[in-house]
């Protein structure tokens, strides 16, 4: 039998998860209560905070027997995650929490599968949620007030959550398409030309569509790793740019490395490797005061890479993939990367390009299987659309 798994620190949220699991009972799902507290809980539950301790690495103690609660908490979310890995019974989960409690069953939460139900009702939820959900598919729920006993809108919330996961359960989605999957990366200034990939790949397959943000490329290389992915058109490698030069959306030092993993076919581009991405103008940091900018919007600030970063950019780009032992194509778009990239456009730099372009190809290491193609087409041209889709489909 599935369980819903109801989670939180029953040393400080008792009534809380008492109401809370009672609330999804009554919906007709059964419950498991389990304390992630580091003191007495104030409840009876089903799971002791000791038996969620004593799957971490270094056992029970390194969790529960010292008096730093900083520490104890970064012990119990070990524990935790550790701990979630060995259920095989579980529906969905619901959690509450403050800053500590958040930390502790999100921490579990990241590693379950995508679509299993998930959501944290949490005092945080209403800011920067990023490290709590990471790239899974949590649903944060303002708790609107702190969880310091029940009172009408405490009670509210928390019915509102209970009934929004008992639905998730009960109706759980059932996957119909039988065509392979397809990862695709895009930003704003290669809509055009992802979008039209799209179109042509549409009857035939399942287009995953990643914003490139940081937290895109991150999604699609772990559905790389679990094998959801059949193939991938990178075109919008763009998270690099923030990575090296220290933007805000960067991709992790492991971007690409999945593509090596697995051999699995890549077509990759060099999209929006023009731009470096900020926040609002007075977030920029000073040592880049003098260079040429965009304003996308009051909120995002965008930087032109220069010959010397370009030059930088193409070359950890072709290192990467020069490691990849699948089959890899990686079209160069000579007429511009993104769409303020071309004649008379705001980022238009046929020099920095050039030295972007003879990078990659300097530290790309041609064989049988990994080619570089130049064509004398802009990124969002359909013609390199279709040379893309062309690529692809010659690869798969």
């Amino acid at each position: 039998m599935k369980h819903v798994y109801v989670v939180g620190t029953a040393d400080t949220k008792g009534p809380e998860l008492a109401y809370l699991a009672q609330t999804i009972a009554d919906t007709g799902v059964p419950v498991i209560l389990v304390d992630v507290g580091t003191r007495m809980p104030t409840i009876d539950v089903n799971v002791a905070a000791s038996e969620v301790a004593a799957c971490h690495p270094e056992g029970t103690a390194a969790v529960l027997s010292g008096d730093d609660r900083g520490v104890a908490v970064a012990a119990m979310s070990t524990a935790f995650a550790s701990y979630m890995t060995t259920r095989e019974d579980v529906a969905g989960v619901i959690g509450i929490g403050g800053g500590g409690g958040t930390s502790i069953v999100t921490a579990g939460m990241r590693g379950l599968p995508y679509g299993l139900p998930k959501i944290m009702v949490s005092t945080l939820a209403s800011g920067d949620v990023g490290p709590y959900v990471d790239i899974s598919d949590i649903v944060m729920m303002p708790s609107v007030t702190d969880f310091a006993g029940l009172n009408r809108f405490s009670r509210m919330i928390l019915h509102n959550a209970a009934h929004a996961l008992s639905g998730m359960v009960k109706t759980a989605f059932e996957a119909t398409s039988q065509h392979r999957s397809v990862g695709l990366t895009m930003f704003g200034v290669t809509t055009q030309g992802v979008t039209a990939m799209v179109e042509q790949l549409g009857s035939t397959h399942d287009c995953m569509v990643f914003h490139a943000t940081g937290v895109g490329g991150r999604t699609m290389e772990k559905l790389v790793d679990d094998g959801v992915l059949a193939g991938v058109l990178d075109i919008t490698t763009t998270e690099i740019c923030d990575l090296l030069l220290g933007g805000v959306l960067p991709a992790s030092q492991a971007r690409l490395d999945a593509i090596a993993r697995t051999g699995i076919p890549y077509v990759g581009s060099a999209g929006a490797l023009d731009m470096v991405n900020f926040w609002a103008p007075e977030t920029v940091p000073a040592a880049f005061a003098g260079r040429q900018f965009y304003h996308h919007n009051s909120n995002v600030t965008l930087m032109r890479t220069t010959p010397e970063e370009c030059r930088q950019i193409g070359s950890w780009i072709g290192r990467k993939l020069s490691s990849c032992t699948g089959p890899v194509r990686f079209l160069i778009p000579e007429r511009g990367v993104s769409a303020l990239d071309i004649e008379g456009g705001a980022f238009f730099d046929p020099e920095a390009d050039a030295a972007l372009f003879a990078a990659i190809e300097e530290a790309f290491e041609v064989s049988g299987n990994r080619r570089i193609e130049r064509l004398p087409l802009h990124i969002n041209d359909p013609a390199f659309a279709r040379a893309a889709v062309d690529h692809f489909l010659s690869l798969i």
